[in-house]
């Protein structure tokens, strides 16, 4: 009884969503027009207050070019996470073919 009722009191997730690089723009020209604070811009468009500060802050570090922060543009982070799946798939088909050379010489013995 107890995980039913838990279950009606948690709140539901929204489905993940994603949002274009303009949309973002947008949302950030909005914030930084000083008329209304981010946590008003992202209630009237339905977005997380903490989703709306990030792109203000990654906005703010590729504005300013800081690389103190070693902040990577979106398409940067997109070709880091590209190739680390990438880089990870061929380890995997190299310890495979690794196993199938050692099984074939054991066999040819």
């Amino acid at each position: 009884m107890k995980s039913q009722k838990n279950k009606k009191n948690k709140k539901q997730r929204r489905p993940r969503r994603a949002f274009t690089d303009e949309f973002r723009a947008d949302v950030v020209r909005l914030c930084r027009a000083g008329s209304e604070s981010i946590a008003e811009v992202a209630k009237r468009l339905d977005l997380t207050e903490s989703a709306v500060r990030g792109w203000v802050k990654k906005a703010e570090q590729e504005a300013l070019g800081n690389d103190d922060t070693a902040a990577l543009t979106t398409s940067e982070t997109e070709e880091l996470q590209r190739l680390r799946r990438e880089n990870k798939t061929l380890k995997m088909e190299r310890e495979i073919l690794k196993k199938a050379a050692t099984f074939f010489a054991k066999e040819s013995q």
